[in-house]
């Protein structure tokens, strides 16, 4: 239930997300668009060094002691890390502000500076929101996310109409850069917001915390040294993990920049836009129903570590399994309906026609990896949440070694320029399901159970998508037949006409498939969120 709270949280962030891209990329360009995608992912990358991996370690750590009943400890641990994302925060804001110059090319590093007060307050805001998921509630977290994303959308359009405004009789290329400028302020000022409000939730429970640790006897008080012992202890694997979890991402920049410059002559504006198209456009529609593996993690990782702790492997080894079977029954239809609608999705969120039918291509490949990546996220919080810190980071490196190898010969050798980063994505994510899959089996004896988990919702899910292929194709002739549409053209409303009822079919079709196929049972279904609810719909169409 918690993860289902934290994934529509983080569904729904990345649907505003998209929503306010769309309007933003119209103001800014695709030009602009590709300097602030440059700098963000860059700047993803400093802040998961200094202290993006801080929610998960505070969590689990949080979790482990609340599991013990020592919450002067737990208090403890959150004291130390405050210190810690302070002295490493504030490191992160100055090398990303000193170095920007040396990391990406002039145009991207005024973004980027843009981007330095941005890191130090995301780690205080992780710590928050990590103490909070180790109390079992995901509440907190989830509003502070949406209250970011909502302050994120307003500002980052109208600031950056306002910088753009500052430039108007400046060439394209300036009016560009000043764009992306604003769009970076509106990322600070989401997380300032969500900051604010997290200190606000937190100061409005510290009675109940300090009444618990005035009530907690226990004799074995941690000492300080202690804390930042078991905090840099946890917190390094976890950061190095996620840091390189995500490394890939800079590395595919700086490897795609470099070759399609200097091996196939594109200017850095050429290079600069199409990597915008793949990381502005496509790659953010794919984070939606990964948003829900990314959740299932952060629920699982204090679930887990309880369980851990106590020594109960059953119950740690039957939560991994519902975990994962929930994690694939939403991952696995989400890709095939993207890479069945992938030009009609991206019509809607982006209908600049001279880049769709790139952005569809890039969807379509990308697609593929919403089901890798949903596994690896899932994967990578199981192996921390049971201790196994260091597996990811293995893992990680690995994938990391493989892809770039991919990358680079499908860059050198291939006409498929852009095309290659999304393959390579696909690449990463596979070898890190695998890696991660025989490390939870040999650590945690777990045997993955196949037929109802992979074979019978990636069945229904075909099926499904053979349904809504004939069905917005159905539509679309009928709209073609009125005389409504032009036959080989897309407009904006029609195209919402034929897609929104066939989406919904797709659902439907889906859900019935896998209840009848019998990959979810009743007690299952019930212990989904809105469940009950759930079994009612069954029961009302004759399916339980």
């Amino acid at each position: 239930m918690q993860a289902g709270i934290l994934a529509a949280a983080g569904i729904i962030v990345r649907i505003i997300g998209i929503l306010y891209r769309s309007p933003l990329v119209a103001i800014i360009g695709d030009e602009g668009n590709g300097y602030y995608s440059t700098a963000y992912t860059i700047y993803t990358i400093i802040l998961l060094i200094s202290t993006n991996g801080i929610p998960s370690a505070v969590s689990k750590i949080v979790a482990g002691l609340m599991a013990k009943k020592q919450y002067r400890n737990a208090h403890k641990i959150l004291m130390g890390a405050f210190c810690y994302v302070i002295i490493a925060g504030g490191l992160g804001s100055a090398a990303c502000f000193l170095f920007a110059d040396k990391i990406v090319g002039a145009s991207s590093a005024v973004v980027l500076k843009v981007f330095t007060p941005t890191i130090f307050l995301s780690g205080l805001l992780g710590v928050f929101r990590g103490y909070f998921q180790a109390h079992g509630s995901m509440v907190q977290t989830s509003v502070s996310q949406i209250m970011e994303q909502i302050a994120n959308a307003l500002v980052s359009i109208g600031a950056a109409i306002l910088f753009m405004s500052f430039v108007k009789d400046a060439d394209a290329s300036t009016q560009a850069i000043y764009g992306a400028m604003g769009s970076a302020v509106g990322t600070g000022v989401g997380v300032l917001t969500a900051l604010l409000f997290m200190l606000a939730v937190y100061g409005a429970n510290n009675k109940m915390f300090k009444r618990r640790r005035e009530r907690d006897h226990n004799k074995e008080d941690l000492t300080y040294s202690q804390v930042f012992k078991m905090i840099f202890t946890m917190v390094t694997p976890v950061i190095l993990s996620t840091c390189i979890y995500n490394m890939s991402s800079a590395t595919n920049l700086e490897i795609y920049c470099q070759i399609v410059e200097k091996v196939k002559g594109y200017t850095e504006a050429q290079a600069t836009t199409f990597y915008g198209l793949y990381s502005g456009k496509a790659n953010p529609i794919t984070n939606i129903p990964i948003a829900f593996a990314a959740a299932m993690s952060s629920a699982i990782i204090p679930t887990i570590s309880g369980t851990f702790e106590k020594g109960n492997m059953e119950e740690t080894r039957q939560k991994v399994g519902d975990a994962i079977k929930t994690t694939m029954l939403i991952s696995i239809p989400a890709a095939v309906g993207l890479g069945v609608l992938a030009k009609q999705v991206v019509f809607i969120l982006y209908p600049q026609p001279a880049t769709l039918d790139t952005v569809a291509k890039l969807l379509q490949i990308l697609a593929i990896s919403v089901v890798f990546y949903g596994l690896s996220t899932l994967t990578n919080g199981i192996l921390q949440g049971s201790g196994y810190v260091n597996k990811p980071v293995i893992h990680a490196s690995v994938s990391l070694v493989i892809q770039t190898l991919v990358l680079v010969g499908l860059l050198l050798f291939t006409p498929l320029d852009i095309y290659a980063l999304a393959l390579a994505a696909v690449c990463y994510s596979f070898c890190m399901c695998v890696l991660n899959g025989i490390s939870i089996r040999k650590k945690l004896r777990y045997k993955q159970e196949v037929m109802r988990t992979f074979i019978i919702p990636a069945v229904a899910a075909l099926i499904m998508g053979v349904v809504v292929f004939f069905t917005y194709a159905g539509m679309n002739f009928v709209m073609v037949s009125l005389g409504m549409l032009e036959k080989g053209t897309m407009h904006w409303g029609m195209n919402c006409v034929c897609l929104m009822p066939s989406i919904l079919i797709a659902v439907i079709v889906y859900f019935v498939l896998i209840i009848k196929f019998g990959a979810v049972s009743r007690t299952e279904l019930t212990a989904m969120p809105k469940g009950r609810s759930l079994v009612r719909v069954a029961e009302k169409l004759h399916l339980l």
